[in-house]
């Protein structure tokens, strides 16, 4: 009987804190919808730089990051309560699209009402890989959408929206003249990458890729796989392999110790500062990085 009480005390204060908790919810939603700002929540990083430079300095819109700066790519994210909570209050959720997103049901099924931007709507996608952002052209097809689709949903910020991503898309312009210098030393060689969002990178600098493997905390690297790597490096004439050094490091001193192929380890603008040129300073760095990667190759 006592074990009883025991279990009714427990469940009683269960139902409390969630009716607290629920309460609390909409109290906030309420109290972020009557100071008459127009609310946009980003899903993860690369959007956030994005909507941030379309946005600009505006106080009538308040511009929010779903995940934490250092969350990265969002494979196999769960939304918590605080995000929920986030999402309450949005007038509009703009997302990377292509499956990055894999929580978008739940979020659809929770906020029906809610207007989501998928920002690579317009961007012709490789199968089964939505790293979109990597790729500076396509990266600019996003913000186009961004600013077309939250020009629809806040007419009131049009105007600024369209001066403000002008403005970005000239220093994007410009970033991708850089790159186009570069694709004479990269157009047509054999890579082999070790993160799928660098197919974005290969498709834009024209080079071909012969072997993926994807890697992050939880991919373990099988001794047969190894021996791929080396054997596509060495047949296949490979002398730059791309990778990301978070989770890429192990692996490319093994294949460098191996084989004569220089590893570049390029930054997958998942995670960084909220600054608004951080996008352009990264990929300038990894501009950089791939010159310096396929000059040394040409000496080879």
């Amino acid at each position: 009987m006592k074990n009883k009480y025991v279990f009714v005390t427990v469940m009683l204060a269960v139902l409390l804190f969630l009716g607290v908790g629920l309460t609390e919810i909409y109290v906030n939603h309420t109290e972020e919808k009557e100071d008459g700002q127009y609310t946009v929540v980003t899903s993860f990083y690369p959007m956030y730089i994005a909507a941030l430079n379309v946005v600009g300095e505006n106080d009538h819109i308040r511009l929010e990051n779903l995940s934490e700066p250092q969350t990265g790519c969002l494979h196999d994210y769960q939304l918590t309560p605080a995000d929920m909570q986030l999402l309450s209050t949005a007038d509009a959720f703009i997302i990377n699209g292509g499956g990055i997103e894999s929580f978008l049901g739940e979020v659809a099924e929770q906020y029906p009402d809610l207007t989501i931007i998928n920002a690579s709507e317009q961007v012709d996608l490789i199968e089964d890989n939505a790293h979109a952002w990597m790729n500076i052209e396509d990266y600019m097809t996003q913000v186009k959408t961004i600013e077309a689709e939250l020009s629809a949903a806040d007419p009131a910020d049009a105007e600024q929206f369209s001066e403000n991503t002008e403005a970005y898309l000239a220093k994007l312009s410009s970033l991708k003249e850089q790159a186009d210098a570069v694709k004479p030393l990269t157009e047509g060689k054999n890579i082999v990458i070790f993160h799928e969002a660098y197919e974005y990178v290969a498709e834009e600098f024209g080079m071909q890729v012969s072997y993926v493997m994807d890697l992050d905390e939880e991919r373990q690297v099988s001794a047969g796989e190894v021996a791929d790597v080396v054997r596509t490096v060495t047949d296949g004439g490979v002398r730059v392999i791309l990778a990301e050094e978070l989770y890429g490091k192990d692996m490319g001193d093994t294949v460098e110790s191996e084989t004569d192929a220089k590893i570049c380890y390029l930054d997958t603008l998942v995670r960084g500062d909220y600054d608004a040129d951080s996008y352009l300073n990264a990929m300038q760095q990894n501009i950089t990085l791939l010159k310096e990667a396929f000059s040394d190759e040409k000496d080879h």
